[in-house]
């Protein structure tokens, strides 16, 4: 399954756009739809998204067609500097949670995230509030995002979801992302060594620069094992005559663990593109190409 990321809905992916993307996944197929209750702060409030989904729900009568996540923590506090953000205390757990409830016009959502990382916080508190949001049937499953190994074993069977940044091309071990966290190998032993985790794999398609040839790959992938990789995915892509995106989301789903693409997109053509890397089967040949490198 892909799950369609809107983080720029209401923003820069106007309210109009926005629900035409919606539309158009729906109509094909799509059912998992990710947002946040930050999404897009640097280009609005933070409200934008999840009030352009809350309003497509009501219009579409749409709440039992999809999977909805949305995710806590990482909205900017009004007047802090970059990066002050509201954090996983269990008050504002229970407050974010009720606030992205009333912007999403819903009674729960499917998945709720921990955002990021809360150093200031114990883990055990923050699931605690998350647990306690379960059992009001206000969310239906937690997830945490942007997480390193230790806390994620540490939550365990409590967590039905992980969300981390992840790409066919790896960055530079350490490659320094913010408060983003890469799915590391360690990582996704673990999700495969753990029944009934699943895992999601945002920013997917790096901004376009697998196909686009005005995008270019950030320095964080600049290292002598991306170019064997780039290789093998060019050869793999021209032997099955599909564009280097959809092979990179269909090496995503094949893989185990399977990873679930999260995709950001702002045109119609862009969504129905990367859709079509569902129907897109990866012999083995072809996986241990792209594995080998």
């Amino acid at each position: 399954m892909i799950c369609l990321g809107t983080m720029n809905f209401g923003t820069t992916v106007d309210r109009d756009a926005a629900f035409r993307l919606l539309d158009v996944f729906t109509e094909r197929g799509g059912r998992a739809v990710d947002t946040a209750n930050c999404y897009s702060s640097w280009d609005g409030t933070g409200d934008e998204s999840e009030l352009v989904i809350g309003a497509w729900l009501r219009e579409r009568g749409a709440r039992d067609r999809i999977r909805l996540a949305t995710k806590v923590g990482g909205r900017p506090v009004p007047g802090g500097a970059l990066m002050d953000c509201e954090g996983l205390a269990p008050g504002t757990i229970r407050s974010a949670v009720e606030d992205s409830l009333r912007r999403l016009a819903v009674d729960h959502v499917d998945v709720c995230f921990a955002h990021l990382m809360d150093p200031a916080v114990p883990l055990e508190d923050t699931l605690g509030a998350f647990e306690q949001q379960v059992e009001a049937g206000k969310i239906r499953e937690i997830g945490l995002s942007n997480q390193d190994l230790e806390p994620v074993r540490q939550a365990g069977t409590r967590i039905a979801w992980l969300q981390q940044r992840h790409s066919y091309l790896q960055p530079f071990p350490g490659a320094p992302f913010g408060p983003q966290r890469v799915l590391t190998p360690e990582l996704a032993e673990y999700v495969r060594d753990t029944p009934g985790l699943q895992v999601q794999g945002y920013s997917p398609l790096l901004s376009g620069a697998y196909t686009r040839s005005d995008r270019t790959f950030w320095p964080h992938y600049d290292h002598p094992g991306a170019p064997p990789r780039l290789t093998a995915l060019g050869k793999v892509a021209a032997e099955l005559g599909e564009p280097e995106n959809r092979v990179v989301l269909a090496w995503m789903l094949a893989g185990t663990p399977a990873v679930e693409p999260v995709i950001g997109v702002s045109s119609e053509a862009q969504l129905v593109d990367c859709l079509a890397a569902t129907g897109l089967v990866l012999g083995d040949e072809h996986l241990r190409c792209l594995e080998a490198a």
